[in-house]
Formats: C-alpha cells, structure tokens, sequence
C-alpha cells in the first residue's frame, strides 16, 4: 500500500517514501536560502545525509552541515551550534535526524537571535514569553527515526552539562515550518534502534492516554498511536525494508508527540534523569520503566487502559495490556532491567531528586512521592 500525503496538523507535513527529493523546496517554502544543516556524528557519515547535501546544493542552498551533536545534546552543542551558526550567516536550520539532532537543531534555530541565556527558557510557567520571537529563525525537519516525533513538536530536550539534567526549552515557534516524514530514510536503522525508538513512541502515547488531565483530541490520537506500534512496529522490526511498516511507524511517532500535549508522567520523569547522568537510549529506557510505571498507576488509569485493550485488540481488560507489554518488551529484546542499559551503582537519591523536579511529574495520574519514586528507580535498577 502506497501512503503518502500532504498534512497540515500540526504543521505542514509531506509524508510518504521519497520525499526527500523536495527538501530544496522546502526550505525555500519556510523562507530558508541558507540552511544549516544539523544532525548527529553516527549521520553525518551516511547515505541518506549525502543524498540530502547534494538536494541542497543542486538548488543552490549550500551543503552546511554541523554534526557535533550528543546522543544527549547538551548546552555545550547548543553552544557551539551557535557560533557555527551566527559566524556562517545562516537563516534557518534543517533539523535532520532522531531525536538529537532534531532537538538540538530546533534549539539552535530558536536561540539564534536571543540575548538571554539558554535556560532563560526553560519549560517553566510562562518562561516562553521571555524570548524574542523575531530571534527564531526557520526550521524544516527531517525524521530519520520513529521515535521522539520532535519534528511535530514545540520544544526541545537539552541536558544541563553542569548539573546533568534533562531541562525541556519550550517556545510554540518551535514547531518547524515544514516537516518531510519520508520513510525511506528510516529503512537502514538497526534492529535495536528501531525498538527502542518504536517504544519511545508507544510510551508516548501510553502516557498521554494515562494523564488526567483533559484532552479529548489528544487522547483520541494517542489510542490509534497505540494500535499503529502495536500493529506494525513487530513488522518493521522483523523487515526493515517494509515500507508499508515504516510509515505506519513514523506516523505514530509524530502522533505520540503531538498527543503528548496532554502530558507526560512517571516514566519520562524516571528516563530523563536516568538518561542525562547515564547515557541510555531514550526510547529503550522509557520501555525499561513502562511495567514498573503501569504497575504503579493500576488504580488510575485501569477503566481507561480496559477501554483501549478492548479497542487495540487484548483480551483481559487494563491486566492484558499490561502482560502485553511486559511481551512487547521481550519480542523486542528489551531487557528487563536498565543493568541491562549498562546502568551500574547508580546514586538513586541524586536519580530520585532529578526525577521529582522533571516536568513530567506533574501528568502522572498518581502523585509522586519520594518515597514512591525512590521504589520505582529500586524496581527498574
């Protein structure tokens, strides 16, 4: 089946195989005659970040690329960013790449014409105003995972490289102008980056559709999110070349984001901190937590998660899908637990405290504790 399409929600979205071919137009789209390229190192190197160079260049854009890009990024890539950015008279970004190098191209461009510091902006009350929006310069994303679903989002995941904690820089123009989801580019992911970034979809949409906070439409997109990985990720994961299987993926990635907007909860507020200090892989370490969370959240969210295992075809009500899961997992070569990460004596008091200050706290639908959260880094560890 062939799915292709042009989408307005919650941008201007060209999805389906082979869309990269228009990321000349693109640019020039978002008003971008000079683009700066921003993508990880394991990228820069690689076919599909050639094939976009050349596009460029023979549109007459340049073939700028910045690549200094940490699996985490941090303020120091964001520094850096900018230097390379302003120096080279750039006046936009093409933020292309998983979720690193579509973060930390997002922040660059958001950062480009402000004066006040980087964390200024963090995701806190109204700190948003505080930027000058004539500062924000274009921005066209290219996902070439199916994952974070950054490209539809309007913020930004930067560690604090003193501190080492996840802080989120959030300002609405954030949210690219042009978004090309081309599956295609998705096709050469190993078999553990397609799991682990399928389930940082999946834990997306899970805790959306578990946060209390009311949100119909966005609950609405985060159930068929759900069935999409559920259905196809397996797919994709056995055949990386299934095309059919990697759309339906990217699809979802972008809706779990998009859902998101009604809130995040335990297991992002567990992963971020876990992620800052020990370098796991975002999506895998959110599938690591996602029992433990459930278990914890049973209570709340049990008539809600009845409903979607009746509607994503689990039998046993909230209980089935929560054996589902813990099956998921295993098909997919998660481990059980993040030692399985590589995550050795780890300080959980420091986990803990980072874990109670992640904005994510405040979606879950139980209220979390210190001693509670402390016994949910005791079960994942």
């Amino acid at each position: 089946m062939t799915l292709t399409g042009n989408w307005s929600y919650p941008t201007s979205i060209r999805f389906g195989a082979g869309r990269i071919a228009e990321l000349g137009g693109a640019c020039m789209a978002a008003g971008i005659r000079r683009p700066l390229l921003v993508t990880d190192r394991g990228l820069a190197s690689m076919d599909i970040t050639a094939r976009a160079l050349d596009l460029l260049a023979e549109e007459g854009l340049g073939r700028a690329i910045l690549s200094e890009v940490d699996p985490n990024p941090t303020d120091l890539n964001v520094s850096e960013g900018l230097r390379v950015y302003r120096s080279g008279g750039y006046d936009g970004v093409i933020a292309f790449g998983g979720g690193s190098g579509l973060d930390l191209g997002k922040t660059i461009a958001f950062m480009a014409g402000q004066t006040r510091p980087l964390w200024d902006f963090e995701d806190i009350g109204d700190w948003w105003t505080r930027a000058d929006p004539a500062g924000i310069t274009p921005i066209v994303a290219v996902p070439t995972t199916a994952g974070t679903g950054s490209e539809v989002g309007r913020a930004g995941v930067i560690t604090n490289s003193a501190t080492r904690e996840k802080k989120i820089i959030f300002h609405p123009k954030m949210l690219p102008s042009v978004v090309i989801c081309d599956p295609e580019l998705t096709v050469g992911m190993p078999k553990h980056i397609t799991a682990g970034t399928g389930l940082d979809a999946f834990a997306h949409c899970v805790e959306a559709y578990s946060s209390p906070f009311y949100h119909p439409m966005s609950q609405g997109i985060a159930l068929e999110g759900m069935r999409l990985v559920k259905d196809w990720l397996p797919l994709a994961y056995a055949d990386g070349t299934d095309i059919e299987a990697r759309s339906h993926m990217m699809s979802a990635a972008a809706m779990g984001a998009v859902a998101f907007q009604k809130g995040l909860g335990a297991i992002h507020a567990l992963s971020h901190p876990i992620g800052a200090v020990h370098h796991t892989h975002h999506g895998t370490t959110n599938a690591v937590c996602m029992p433990a969370v459930l278990r914890f959240n049973a209570d709340a969210i049990r008539e809600r998660f009845d409903r979607a295992a009746a509607y994503l075809g689990i039998d046993g009500g909230f209980d089935g899908f929560r054996d589902f899961v813990d099956e998921f997992n295993d098909s997919l070569g998660i481990p059980k637990r993040l030692s399985g990460l590589g995550v050795t004596d780890p300080d959980i008091d420091v986990l803990t405290d980072a874990a109670l200050r992640d904005p994510s706290v405040g979606g879950n639908p139980v209220e979390m504790t210190r001693d509670t959260t402390r016994a949910l880094f005791e079960q994942v560890l």
